[in-house]
């Protein structure tokens, strides 16, 4: 008995729940790759296109090179946020999640590092190429792209609280613009200092470490908060 016990707590162990709902995520994005390319064709259109307004003065594109590229890494990973859930509701697969076996903490864990491997991973890659268009140096461009490693799981974390609390709701997606958007200008700050401080010549560690923080953190209590919000929002 103790034993069939054990197996049983074993099966439903909450990284099951975890790897059940990244690999669907994942599997599903993949499919349609439309959403993936979009999002990514809009961050580099919008990087690119500053150069082409501003003209070929270089000490100003460098110095707005950092907003311009966070700012545009932000709006992109905003498109992407209401897939984390949305289509789940629609077809009423999240309902059957949170009736599920598994933790649905777990479930929103696996569903939140989809997210960001398929909107926020991306973007991070090609940063170095897009900083370069401005003209940053290479441990500036270093820099850049490890504040959006650290940063942009957070955006996904953030934009996934607020999927949960507007699931359902008619024009949720304007209604989850107004919610994260405040919240995320803490990691726009944070990011895009890093790189500033790296152009002056200071240590950008303090930037990065704070990235850093708000990432762990939000990695121990954003699973559980999106679960209360998808609850929430199904009762």
């Amino acid at each position: 008995m103790i034993a069939r016990q054990t197996a049983v707590a074993t099966t439903f162990a909450p990284e099951h729940g975890f790897l059940v709902a990244f690999a669907r995520d994942v599997r599903l994005a993949v499919r349609s790759k439309g959403e993936v390319i979009q999002a990514l064709a809009f961050f580099v259109v919008v990087v690119s296109l500053f150069p082409l307004a501003i003209g070929p003065e270089s000490v100003l594109l460098k110095r707005i090179a950092p907003g311009v590229v966070w700012v545009a890494a932000l709006l992109s990973v905003l498109l992407t946020l209401p897939r984390i859930l949305a289509s789940d509701y629609a077809d009423g697969t999240l309902d059957q999640l949170a009736l599920s076996v598994y933790p649905l903490p777990a479930i929103m864990a696996g569903k939140i590092v989809a997210h960001w491997l398929m909107a926020g991973l991306p973007l991070a890659l090609m940063s170095p190429l897009r900083g370069f268009q401005f003209g940053l140096e290479s441990r500036e461009l270093v820099v850049l792209y490890a504040s959006l490693m650290l940063g942009t799981p957070v955006l996904s974390m953030i934009g996934a609280i607020g999927a949960a609390l507007t699931i359902g709701v008619r024009g949720g997606s304007i209604l989850l613009a107004l919610l994260v958007l405040p919240l995320y200008i803490p990691v726009l700050i944070f990011g895009a200092g890093a790189v500033e401080q790296a152009m002056v010549g200071i240590d950008a560690s303090a930037n990065l470490s704070l990235l850093g923080a708000i990432l762990l953190l939000g990695g121990l209590v954003v699973p559980f908060a999106v679960a209360v919000a998808v609850k929430i929002s199904l009762d």
